[in-house]
């Protein structure tokens, strides 16, 4: 385990599936509560965030969630943010990540959609430049504010359309909130050239992947471990070659599974869907992407030989450039091949 664990350490990444906000720091999250005292619940003390970050059920993450993304009240706040979320990410050897971004969250709290938009196109710059780390967005509509936040969410992408700017996304709470209805802003997305990666199957049944496949084209799926629940639908995922982006230490945390050992990925690995390991919000469910790939290895029975492959398949199933993915792909290739 410790030769795995100095492995994974130094192991060239890819990232899909980790949210802004949600990848904030306890440093930079105790930071900025303290910046705005007196008018927030999050503690301004590290310490007592981890005792903060104890969710009951996935409800109550998307209500401490929101209380962290209401921290972010201008566009220095949301520049920070970034370009720690990238000093993170090269601390753990990521060379390339998707960050699901919710332009809606900040802009209906008074931060420009255009400054919000340079912000986080600043701190993209800063991430390459100081961290080896080359940032994309997925513009993310909140599930829980209904249809204007989609209305929204469709406008600054499209009108602002920053330079990282690849694909169009729907996260938040999945009961209450179907999938069908979100069909004319992908399908608005689509046509204008973004990828379509909405979350489903996370705390609901396979149903909701099948909608995001049939209503929102979608081309990866943000979670979806509830495929395992369905033959029909895992083979369709491996016959058409449509990844899961999958988190096992949140699926934990927010309680979608009971225990890691009763995670489905081994299932899904087994049924020939592809998969991905993510970190989704890191220091809210206390893991890091490192920690991510050793329970997935534990989970799958991974060599270093299966770990590196599992590096090699998130970069295959990004939306970075063909010379991108090939550059990366070889540097893992060789950082195996001389690893010890």
């Amino acid at each position: 385990m410790t030769d795995l664990t100095g492995f994974i350490a130094g192991l060239p990444k890819a990232e899909l599936h980790v949210h802004h906000v949600g990848s904030a720091s306890p440093r930079i999250v105790a930071e900025l509560a303290a910046r705005h005292a007196g008018s927030s619940p999050v503690p301004a003390d590290p310490d007592r965030l981890a005792e903060y970050f104890e969710f009951r059920d996935f409800a109550h993450f998307i209500e401490v969630y929101l209380s962290v993304v209401d921290l972010i009240r201008d566009a220095e706040d949301v520049r920070l943010l970034t370009y720690e979320i990238g000093r993170e990410l090269g601390r753990q050897h990521v060379r390339y990540a998707e960050l699901t971004v919710t332009p809606y969250s900040s802009v209906r709290r008074g931060i420009p959609a255009g400054a919000f938009c340079e912000a986080i196109e600043d701190a993209r710059t800063g991430a390459a430049r100081d961290f080896g780390v080359r940032l994309n967005w997925c513009f993310d509509i909140p599930g829980e504010a209904g249809l204007a936040s989609a209305e929204e969410t469709l406008r600054i992408a499209l009108d602002e359309r920053p330079d990282g700017l690849i694909s169009f996304g729907l996260g938040g709470p999945e009961i209450g909130v179907p999938r069908p209805q979100f069909k004319p802003y992908f399908d608005a997305a689509r046509a204008a050239g973004l990828h379509s990666v909405p979350h489903a199957g996370e705390t609901t049944g396979p149903e909701t992947v099948w909608d995001a496949i049939r209503y929102l084209g979608a081309e990866r799926i943000g979670h979806g471990i509830a495929a395992a629940q369905d033959e029909r639908l895992m083979a369709h995922l491996a016959e058409n070659g449509i990844p899961l982006e999958v988190c096992p230490t949140s699926n934990l945390r927010t309680r979608a599974v009971a225990s890691l050992d009763e995670h489905p990925i081994a299932k899904l690995v087994a049924a020939g869907v592809p998969v991905s390991v993510n970190s989704d919000d890191p220091p809210m469910f206390g893991t890091t992407l490192e920690q991510e790939y050793a329970a997935a290895a534990r989970l799958l029975g991974l060599d270093l030989a299966g770990v590196a492959e599992l590096a090699r398949t998130a970069v295959r199933h990004s939306f970075l450039d063909t010379a991108g993915k090939s550059a990366l792909i070889a540097e893992i290739d060789t950082y195996a091949k001389n690893y010890g």
